[in-house]
């Protein structure tokens, strides 16, 4: 624990929200409806690269422990921690994560003392000259078993490895089930970020997606949060395109979001994908929000946050202008792993850890196995439960870096990257689909700024930034659909 900076006191205070003018034409015409009708197909999120739906079962056991050993050689050297908890004490109808009913409170322990035997088995092959960069804890609900579980693990970590400096040990926590006690054992047991899944303020959408409003006023949860702790850095997670919703209550929602100063600000597109996740199809009775409305929610997002201190980061994010995002993206320095957005300084190769959790290393992908039971059986007897990765080319490895780059800095250099990959700007560029008719077209469409050396994502064009890295993207084939639209 002592690797975890002490917190001090901080204020904490309500601001006066700037309303965008409801007939500037500059907000209106904020998305061009033509590019959207042209560019508003599925295509992959790009989360990682190749997407997850290309893992494979091929990908063994053997594969994975071979990497791991090999991962101590390969960059980035900062290892990143992530902990899947799949429990939640009410399933959510919009959710498509890997997420289970609440189990009984034996078989939460077991879980616990799985992972606690997994992280050993896993980091007793790590090379403990590295350091951790990142913590991070999904879910499910991390926050619904017991916090001195959390504690636990957190004491292994830092007890494992050394730190770097100011490091990000992050948790997501449903704030229905977020109390002060939770609280003061979440900041004992060092979480330096939390980020708090509000999704909405309305109660009659919450109602309809199965999902309890806070238990506590989220203002107080943040001025809690940030009491005798200056690092302490909290997210407000909303989700748009959510049944009930429109643009005129997901505005006052995100107006009152505006109001308690969070870090950062994250909105997410809901992706239908019933036949990923089926109790979505529950949302299909309510009925899912017309698609221009939705555009009209993110119009009006967008205008509140960014006219109010908040800078877009990607595609869903904003952050306050002195958030190191901002500051790195400003300097070109943002990244991406599967804990989300970080920077070239924090960014490390993820290694996950509980039923469902993708490890994201150099080389490869690796995921673990969806069952709890079977999860808890094979940690018990020794074995970890890997069922299916994928391993990259040494073309997709280039591939990735080029979409990487554009989806987190918002443009490609082509001689930066020759020199990252040590290639020069022909052969990176050879490694891709490069198009010259359809990079032009999207030039012509105003999407980016083409030049031989550069192309640059443009204003207009920085919704539609997922169908210029599929452009580059060998693996995506005319016609494939199974992924979701970028609005």
């Amino acid at each position: 624990m002592e690797k975890i900076k002490e917190l001090r006191v901080t204020g904490f205070k309500l601001s006066r929200i700037t309303q965008p003018e409801t007939r500037n034409p500059n907000i209106e015409a904020m998305i061009n409806r033509e590019l959207l009708e042209k560019y508003n197909h599925p295509v992959p999120r790009y989360t990682s690269y190749p997407p997850a739906n290309f893992f494979t079962e091929e990908f063994s056991l053997a594969n994975y422990l071979e990497a791991i050993d090999e991962s101590n050689q390969w960059n980035p050297q900062n290892i990143s921690i992530y902990i899947h908890i799949p429990f939640c004490l009410k399933l959510c109808y919009f959710c498509g994560c890997n997420s289970y009913a609440l189990r009984k409170e034996e078989v939460v322990e077991a879980y616990h003392k799985a992972l606690i035997k997994e992280i050993k088995m896993v980091t007793s092959r790590l090379d403990k000259n590295r350091k951790v960069s990142q913590i991070h804890y999904g879910g499910g609900t991390p926050n619904a078993i017991p916090v001195e579980y959390l504690q636990e693990i957190n004491e292994l970590l830092f007890s494992t490895f050394e730190f770097i400096p100011e490091p990000e040990i992050a948790i997501e926590v449903n704030p229905a089930y977020l109390t002060y006690e939770q609280m003061t054992g979440l900041k004992k047991a060092g979480f330096n970020r939390f980020s708090i899944g509000i999704q909405d303020f309305d109660n009659d959408v919450l109602d309809a997606v199965n999902r309890e409003q806070s238990v506590l006023p989220v203002a107080d949860i943040i001025s809690f949060l940030k009491k005798d702790s200056p690092n302490m850095a909290v997210n407000l997670d909303f989700i748009y395109g959510l049944p009930k919703q429109t643009a005129a209550n997901f505005s006052k929602t995100i107006s009152k979001a505006i109001e308690l100063r969070p870090d950062r600000l994250v909105t997410f597109s809901y992706a239908h994908v019933p036949w990923v996740s089926k109790i979505q199809k529950k949302l299909e009775k309510e009925g899912l929000p017309a698609p221009d409305e939705k555009i009209k929610m993110y119009e009006a997002a967008y205008s509140l946050m960014t006219q109010n201190g908040y800078e877009a980061i990607g595609m869903d994010h904003y952050a306050n202008a002195d958030d190191e995002l901002t500051v790195a993206r400003q300097n070109k320095q943002l990244h991406r792993n599967f804990q989300g957005y970080c920077t070239r300084r924090t960014t490390g190769q993820v290694y996950a850890f509980g039923v469902t959790g993708i490890s994201q290393l150099e080389g490869v992908y690796a995921q673990n196995t969806k069952s709890i039971d079977e999860y808890i059986a094979k940690i018990n007897q020794g074995e970890l439960t890997t069922i299916k990765g994928y391993a990259l080319t040494k073309q997709q490895v280039v591939v990735r870096e080029v979409i990487t780059e554009l989806m987190c800095n918002e443009q490609i250099v082509w001689s930066h990257l020759g020199e990252i990959l040590g290639m020069t700007s022909e052969e990176v560029k050879s490694q891709t689909v490069y198009n010259q008719e359809l990079l032009q077209q999207f030039a012509d469409d105003g999407v980016i700024i083409l030049s031989d050396e550069k192309i640059q994502i443009t204003p207009d064009g920085q919704l539609f930034i997922r169908n210029v890295a599929a452009s580059f993207d060998p693996l995506i084939q005319a016609g494939q659909t199974n992924f979701s639209k970028p609005v």
